[in-house]
């Protein structure tokens, strides 16, 4: 294996007036980086790691591999916005994407949903209301153990919840790894692909998605069979999760799936480790350097209680939000959470507290 290169933000700045311009926008949101470490790796031994201020990268960068050229340039990419139906949600800021399960065994809201698409569509309604930005529908549990559904269940039962939440032009999301529940789901009102396998568990999927023309959602797990969970090994977790990633999305881009169609999930919870988990999460800003926009989901997830003496999933709320921050803070553009009228408040937050410090003009002083 070729020597392998990674260009990873380090320093995060409030404004760039507060580094006196010396800050780099990342994703086109209101995140700035001011020191960078270019790590390069060989045969998955780390070789080197350099650190550079922002004037100091700009300079050196001519005579660096032109991967790191690349990844310099794809930190900046400002992502266009996703069109979904009559809304348009942008990426210059996060945005919150509430999950409606209606599956009998999901983590912590299995089967309260699913046997009446009323209720359904009442919670994914109030979620709208407090400022969900997309509904996340889903008729599989991924968690650890969870059995495997079959298509026709699946089908059974997230349509009747899609077809009810696309009559108020809600923009939506099925999560599911089958390319005839995605082919169901886009005819019955969903706008996003999300495929918890990276389009990998059905080798018509990445057909199909190129065929539709929709927004993908890529998520990484290591499991390539019903298990998404399986057979984890990891080098560096967050390195083999950046290549794993970059591998998909030039598959999917190969395969005929627009670009700026593309959104990137590290896969938090998935085959990894409170310690794998943790490092991911530390490392969030790094894979802006994979010029997607970037999804979060780690509402509710086991590392939460694992941190918390085992609080069971539906107290881990404190906890999920101290997470969707990290994310906020990191630049990521789509947070996937239970509890959407708290991420909403805690984003607008933290939206007001970057307008200021966006606008606090004494730190030129």
């Amino acid at each position: 294996m070729s020597e392998m290169h990674y260009l990873r933000p380090i320093a995060l700045a409030d404004s760039p007036q507060s580094e006196e311009g010396e800050a780099l926008r990342l994703g086109g949101g209101l995140v700035y980086a001011s020191r960078f470490a270019l790590i390069s790796r060989e045969q998955g031994k780390i070789t080197a790691r350099t650190r550079y201020s922002l004037p100091e990268l700009r300079a050196a960068l001519p005579g660096l591999p032109e991967a790191v050229q690349v990844q310099f340039e794809n930190l900046q990419r400002v992502h266009a916005p996703l069109q979904c139906g009559s809304r348009t949600v942008r990426l210059d800021q996060p945005q919150v994407m509430g999950i409606l399960n209606v599956t009998p065994d999901s983590m912590s809201d299995g089967g309260q949903f699913m046997d009446s698409p009323e209720v359904a569509n009442a919670h994914a309604a109030t979620m709208l209301e407090a400022g969900a930005a997309i509904i996340d529908v889903g008729g599989e549990s991924t968690r650890p153990g969870a059995a495997a559904v079959w298509e026709g269940d699946e089908l059974k039962r997230v349509i009747p919840a899609i077809e009810l939440l696309g009559k108020s032009g809600a923009a939506i999301s099925v999560d599911t790894r089958r390319p005839g529940v995605m082919e169901a789901a886009l005819a019955a009102g969903a706008h996003i692909l999300n495929d918890v396998s990276a389009l990998r568990h059905d080798p018509r999927s990445l057909e199909f998605a190129a065929r539709s023309g929709a927004p993908v959602v890529l998520m990484h797990a290591p499991g390539d069979g019903d298990d998404l969970h399986a057979s984890p090994s990891y080098t560096d977790v967050v390195l083999d999760v950046f290549d794993w990633l970059a591998a998909r999305r030039d598959a999917a881009i190969a395969a005929g799936i627009a670009r700026d169609r593309i959104v990137l999930d590290p896969g938090i919870g998935f085959g990894k480790s409170v310690a794998e988990n943790l490092a991911l999460l530390n490392a969030l800003p790094l894979f802006h350097a994979l010029g997607q926009p970037l999804l979060l989901g780690a509402s509710r997830k086991r590392t939460i209680g694992a941190l918390s003496n085992e609080a069971p999933a539906h107290k881990r709320l404190g906890g999920s939000m101290m997470l969707a921050v990290k994310g906020m803070d990191a630049g990521v553009q789509l947070l996937r959470v239970h509890d959407v009228p708290e991420t909403v408040q805690a984003l607008h937050v933290w939206r007001g507290l970057k307008d200021a410090a966006l606008t606090d003009f004494s730190q030129l002083v």
